[in-house]
């Protein structure tokens, strides 16, 4: 067969499987798979786990089981042995969601995929049980176009149970099961394109430095009236301090920490990015970098929240403490504990009026950049091009993915390769999650090409 022609039959194909996939993820997303027992019951967990093994099980990965984590979630193994002489890929993704957050926001019900001017809505269709359906659907429609022959590389498919919620289940596990796992090249199911039709593969990941700031200044609430004015306030002290994090520009400002990198591989159009993020008419971006140079190559503090009276039922009193949240994101080339440590000292030196400020690191996380150039490289550069008919491109992204940094040290000969189904209109982790089905398609055929070319 020759390139074509097994290019036009997989495309068939996979278009043929485009029904199935829907009815799929339209069971896999009715699972309420929050990895938070507090919230939704264990046992959704559970069943989307045993539904994903029993999938690609009967697509031809055998080899398959549950694993408990430390953390207490499931990750879905599932293998077929490599054809002497071929390589293995390892496919990851994760069934686990995020909670819904505010139902009342969400047009569609939350766990029901429904169709909506094109799109697939439901908690999940994209980050990342559509990136399940991307695979499942990539290793059907090379089953059925190769028949009998079975698949040309071993294929290893792992699908975390806890990804969402942070707690590292799978990161423990793999340097536990580096043998079981182990593979010549890795393709990461949980990213997305720079815009629906245009493949990317995700270069870099920012690292993650989140800490609780607490100011204190008073034993307790004192009435505004009659001590306000001389009572230093504790939530103005907070306040103060998290003005100090940027400049007028909005540029982050940490003594410490260079601010000044650059992007050095596609570029993201402002106009593109306002429509993304929503941004109001009027209101300006932040930085006096490009958008992909303060997106992706700068460092950016974030405050998450903070511990303050309500509006609604506040008295007159002077606030004796206050907290906030702040998430510290980092490129690669910044230490996460490098950059813990700036911070804490920016703001210890920062604070007004000899507050009492105690800095408590919450949660850290190393950022990541993948290699190019390899094999498994060229070999899926050339299936996005004959999937999409067009050239790949590249692009960062804020967010944080420590398995990968796992992966790197316990198989550091192996290519990583960040892919998926998850463009920004996805809204993933917000109300109104959805996914382009043609973005499952193309991620499936090009997932198939690639299998069907690597190491051959």
């Amino acid at each position: 067969m020759t390139d074509d022609s097994r290019t036009a039959a997989l495309r068939a194909q996979v278009r043929a499987l485009m029904a199935r996939a829907k009815d799929d993820l339209t069971e896999l997303v009715s699972f309420r798979s929050v990895h938070d027992p507090r919230q939704f019951p264990a046992q959704e967990c559970r069943q989307a786990a045993q539904w994903v093994l029993d999938a690609f099980a009967e697509v031809g990965l055998t080899d398959a089981g549950l694993h408990e984590t430390s953390d207490g979630s499931l990750a879905v193994v599932a293998r077929y042995p490599a054809p002497a002489g071929a390589p293995t890929v390892l496919l990851y993704s994760h069934y686990d969601v995020q909670p819904p957050l505010d139902e009342d926001a969400w047009r569609t019900p939350v766990w029901e995929l429904t169709e909506r001017d094109g799109r697939w809505y439901g908690r999940g269709a994209a980050d990342c049980k559509g990136n399940v359906l991307a695979h499942l659907t990539a290793l059907r429609a090379l089953r059925e176009t190769l028949g009998d022959k079975g698949f040309p590389v071993g294929i290893t498919l792992v699908c975390e149970g806890s990804e969402e919620q942070g707690t590292g289940g799978l990161e423990a596990f793999v340097p536990e099961h580096a043998d079981l796992l182990r593979a010549d090249a890795l393709v990461i199911g949980d990213c997305g394109n720079a815009a629906v039709g245009v493949p990317t593969f995700t270069q870099t990941l920012r690292g993650t430095v989140n800490v609780i700031l607490a100011v204190e200044t008073l034993a307790g609430p004192m009435h505004s009236g009659m001590f306000g004015g001389p009572a230093p306030d504790a939530l103005a002290a907070l306040i103060h301090l998290l003005a100090t994090l940027r400049d007028e520009h909005g540029n982050t400002t940490i003594a410490g920490l260079p601010a000044d990198q650059v992007w050095d591989g596609a570029q993201y159009p402002p106009e593109r990015f306002r429509a993304d993020a929503g941004v109001l008419d009027g209101v300006d971006l932040l930085g006096d970098g490009t958008v992909a140079d303060m997106a992706w190559a700068r460092p950016t503090a974030t405050v998450l929240g903070i511990d303050a009276p309500n509006v609604v039922g506040a008295v007159a009193a002077v606030q004796g403490s206050a907290r906030a949240l702040i998430n510290l994101r980092v490129p690669p080339g910044i230490d996460p504990e490098t950059a813990l440590k700036a911070l804490t000292a920016h703001l210890e030196s920062k604070t007004p009026w000899h507050a009492r400020v105690t800095v408590t690191p919450d949660a850290a996380g190393a950022p990541f950049r993948s290699g190019t150039g390899g094999p498994a490289r060229r070999a899926m550069e050339a299936a996005f091009a004959a999937a999409y008919g067009r050239e790949s491109t590249t692009q960062g992204q804020g967010g944080s993915i420590p398995l990968c940094n796992v992966f790197a040290e316990t198989y550091p000969e192996a290519e990583i390769m960040l892919i998926g189904v998850e463009e920004p209109s996805c809204l993933i982790h917000a109300p109104n999650e959805s996914v382009d089905p043609s973005e499952i398609e193309h991620i499936a055929l090009t997932e198939a090409l690639f299998l069907a070319s690597y190491g051959s």
